[in-house]
């Protein structure tokens, strides 16, 4: 039997401005199976989360090579 996806997620290398995402999600919204395509605005606590894992893995890093 094979797996079905009801879902698929799309992460983006850095924060992108709306003007240069929105051919994006129109040519995702273009392919065939797809119902609908949205976007989720960047905020502190994204940001503040992106810090703490840059942060952990220094750490990681750096008791590593210790």
């Amino acid at each position: 039997m094979t797996d079905r996806y009801h879902t698929l997620t799309v992460v983006l290398e850095q924060d992108t401005r709306t003007d240069d995402v929105d051919a994006l999600i129109a040519a995702i919204g273009q392919m065939r199976g797809v119902l609908k395509v949205s976007g989720v605005v960047s905020d502190t606590g994204t940001h503040m989360a992106q810090v703490r894992a840059k942060h952990d893995l220094r750490e990681k890093l750096r008791d590593l090579l210790a």
